[in-house]
């Protein structure tokens, strides 16, 4: 899988002078998967369906004989349908899907907005299956737990409603990103409000970016299964939505939005 990042074409832009070059939000019209990025029990019977947008399921049975941690698999939004969409860190939109977890095993999942230095792994608004915990961490989120602000868990074969929202706002110290987590479940809707990116490693911007996800983030969801479960264990999403909250229109792109990638 080959991928063009968006740092890449910028630097193209700046020496070809492509000053018509656009980096707006991206539009994505499929997803892709990738499976078994941790592959704690390699002899689990593994089965995938990519409905996009109605649902995608990943349905993972684990071998008894497995004792390792855990298996995990991903999938992002795509505008081809083969290759990830890449963000820009001064991308807007929001995001969301029915999830659940459902078998005879446990683990995790949900959905993930995952920086370039852990496009499919880190920065997860996470529902735990096994402890019932739903939090937001790593990567370049900033933290923020549901379980402790409103005393709420995840429970098992239920289906809950998450959401995420970014905006790149002013991508400065005074003016930095946010991101926006809503969970609902049967007793209602929560929210996080939007919470502030504190800033990133300045020894990795340029290319990278400060105050924001960073530049060539990937969005989309996450399952991890526990391996020892010796169980079956099923990650669904379902009604799977996007929306492009990019107010600047791709046909009068200009070298200030060039400029803003490298703040």
């Amino acid at each position: 899988m080959k991928r063009i990042g968006y740092t890449s074409l910028a630097t193209l832009a700046l020496t070809t002078g492509l000053a018509a070059l656009a980096f707006a939000t991206p539009v994505p019209n499929s997803a892709v998967l990738n499976t078994r990025l941790f592959n704690d029990c390699p002899t689990s019977v593994l089965s995938t369906n990519n409905s996009y947008p109605a649902a995608i399921k990943i349905v993972d049975v684990m071998n008894p004989s497995c004792v390792g941690f855990a298996n995990r698999h991903a999938w992002s939004f795509s505008e081809d349908g083969v290759n990830p969409s890449l963000f820009v860190n001064n991308s807007h939109f929001k995001f969301g899907a029915d999830v659940s977890i459902t078998g005879g095993g446990f683990g995790e999942g949900g959905l993930r907005f995952s920086p370039w230095f852990s496009q499919l792994i880190d920065g997860v608004f996470m529902i735990n299956s096994g402890t019932g915990e739903i939090a937001c961490f790593a990567g370049r989120l900033p933290f923020y737990s549901f379980t402790g602000a409103y005393a709420l868990t995840y429970v098992q074969g239920t289906t809950v409603h998450m959401e995420i929202e970014y905006l790149a706002n002013g991508l400065s110290s005074v003016s930095p990103a946010t991101v926006k987590f809503t969970y609902t479940d049967g007793s209602g809707t929560y929210t996080s409000g939007p919470l502030p990116y504190d800033q990133g490693n300045a020894g990795e911007d340029p290319p990278h970016g400060l105050w924001g996800n960073t530049n060539d983030s990937m969005a989309g969801g996450y399952f991890m299964p526990r391996a020892s479960s010796g169980a079956d264990l099923t990650g669904k999403w379902e009604n799977i939505t996007f929306t492009n909250l990019d107010v600047v229109d791709a046909r009068t792109s200009s070298w200030g939005r060039l400029k803003a990638l490298y703040r």
